[in-house]
């Protein structure tokens, strides 16, 4: 018996559940639907149903998946990805398509790997966890933006960000060292993607036991252009204004407290102390057939 959680305030997610539930059923799968009213609410309605199930189907998109990260950690259960949101980076990071059937035909196989769960001030994310562009993105793209323009908001949002934007004095502390920097963004990855398939860094898996930090160290925010393909490839490291580091915990501190973005969400600030819990959350991923290539965030 499978859980269907779905939030009806993510963009499409209430439209994945009726596809995705007849193609379990067809494959003889039990599936009990639980409605959440808000993002908050997931964790208290996947526990209230956890002890009779076998496993977590969250319909949504990476802000619902995030929602959801407690109660996997808390119940141990494996969770199914209905990706049904705007940018869907987990679901990329997994290479879990966006047609629920195809993605129901991925649980149903039943195949499950285990990834890691980055954690900032004690709250989880897939994805990364971001301080400075990204968080004032967040803070400007409204949940009606994303329902009706979906990721062109994430365009028109994004200007409106750019030609306010203000490199911030931060203090990136790595194993004791400490580096004071001036940066527009300090991005800190679990997984491979985030933004809409930007790449954390070219190597970056999200089974790897680690995390992955860059700073955009640039002093004009026009030369985001010429690192944009750059960032789709995750090769941003290669330029001498982004400073990147791997490890297993980072601590940034701020002189004022900056909010952070989390898969999407603003949920804590800084000083943020930033740590990597490995093999956190089982998922059902697909298998690599003979000749396909292997999910791209995730160990062959």
């Amino acid at each position: 018996r499978l859980l269907l959680v779905s939030n009806p305030n993510s963009r499409g997610g209430s439209a994945a559940v009726d596809p995705a539930t007849e193609a379990l059923a067809a494959a003889g799968i039990d599936v009990t639907p639980v409605k959440a009213n808000s993002a908050g609410s997931l964790t208290s309605a996947i526990l209230a149903e956890a002890e009779q199930a076998d496993g977590i189907i969250v319909a949504g998109g990476d802000g619902t998946m995030n929602a959801a990260a407690e109660a996997l950690v808390k119940t141990g259960l494996p969770l199914g990805i209905l990706p049904s949101g705007t940018a869907n980076d987990l679901a990329r990071t997994l290479a879990i398509p966006e047609d629920p059937r195809k993605a129901s035909e991925i649980i149903a196989e039943g195949h499950t790997r285990r990834i890691d769960l980055g954690s900032v001030n004690g709250h989880y994310f897939f994805n990364v966890a971001s301080i400075g562009l990204a968080a004032d993105l967040a803070g400007k793209l409204t949940k009606q933006d994303k329902k009706r323009f979906g990721r062109l908001g994430y365009a028109m949002a994004a200007l409106k960000v750019l030609r306010q934007a203000r490199p911030f004095t931060a203090e990136i502390i790595n194993k004791g060292v400490v580096t004071r920097v001036k940066t527009l963004q300090i991005g800190i990855g679990n997984g491979r993607f985030y933004g809409g398939g930007m790449t954390v860094e070219s190597s970056a898996l999200i089974n790897d036991g680690h995390l992955d930090l860059y700073s955009l160290e640039i002093d004009e925010v026009w030369k985001l252009a010429l690192l944009l393909r750059k960032f789709r490839l995750g090769e941003h490291g290669l330029w001498e204004a982004v400073r990147t580091a791997r490890c297993t915990g980072f601590e940034v501190k701020t002189r004022r407290p900056q909010p952070i973005n989390l898969d999407g969400e603003l949920k804590t600030h800084t000083p943020a102390h930033f740590e990597i819990h490995p093999k956190a959350v089982t998922v059902f991923a697909p298998t690599a057939k003979a000749g396909e290539a292997p999910a791209p965030g995730l160990t062959p």
